[in-house]
């Protein structure tokens, strides 16, 4: 059935400014709604619901950096009839309201690590008084070519979105460990600028992304994890997160 989820994915990416419900994605996959939804998040990781929001907040990135509009007619021009809820949807999802991304990424000197509420956050986020904390720890490995530090994050959602409740950077392949991460149950992301495997040397640069979970944590414990970085797929959602925009500026690694 992974047939009719690339299908459904194809007019998600094509149609997404229109008000595409449920019943009419599965009724174009020709099976019942419960089952489409059932099958649609085994294969991505996410509801068809979420999955258009991801794309349509991609698309308004995009416009926010390559167009003068405003926010009023992005928020139209991604399928949003209230320019509220798309701000609120924004903010909450990428982790900064539209108009601050787009300063912060045409001036990325004025603000590099943003949150919701807009104030940065430190590489291991305090939990909160009293909430028990484990770590999480692994190894990383690639599938391509590193052209830039590898950012790994606990976040609460299969799609890379928001701010993380702790993350770390690596130089390269190898082990990394997130310090603190709130007992619960968290996705790990990982996310680097790189080249696909067998790329030349002056291919384009393209993210490699890998997630793992849910990853139930305890406090004090610690859980081990191994994460291969490739290239993504039809299936992933687009990635949401400002830090990645902002933190991921190409450079090549040293041998």
């Amino acid at each position: 059935m992974e047939h009719l989820v690339q299908h459904a994915v194809t007019t998600i990416r094509e149609r997404f400014r229109e008000p595409l419900s449920l019943d009419e994605l599965a009724r174009g996959a020709m099976v019942s709604k419960f089952y489409f939804l059932r099958v649609f998040t085994r294969v991505t990781g996410v509801t068809p619901g979420r999955f258009l929001c991801a794309v349509r907040l991609q698309e308004a990135k995009h416009l926010l950096l390559s167009t003068p509009l405003t926010v009023a007619d992005i928020a139209v021009r991604v399928g949003y009839s209230s320019t509220g809820s798309f701000t609120r949807r924004f903010t909450e999802l990428v982790g900064l309201p539209p108009t601050q991304y787009r300063k912060s990424l045409r001036e990325p000197g004025e603000h590099r690590e943003p949150t919701p509420a807009g104030t940065a956050p430190a590489a291991s986020a305090p939990a909160p008084a009293g909430r028990c904390t484990g770590s999480v720890t692994g190894v990383l490995r690639t599938a391509g070519t590193l052209l830039s530090p590898v950012y790994v994050g606990a976040f609460d959602s299969a799609v890379l979105q928001g701010t993380p409740v702790s993350w770390s950077n690596a130089s390269a392949s190898g082990s990394f460990t997130l310090a603190r991460v709130p007992a619960g149950t968290w996705y790990i992301h990982a996310v680097a600028q790189g080249r696909h495997p067998g790329g030349a040397d002056g291919a384009e640069a393209t993210p490699l992304t890998a997630t793992v979970g849910p990853v139930r944590v305890k406090g004090g414990t610690a859980h081990r994890v191994g994460i291969t970085l490739t290239p993504p797929d039809w299936s992933r959602p687009p990635i949401l997160s400002a830090l990645m925009d902002l933190d991921l500026d190409p450079q090549p690694m040293a041998a």
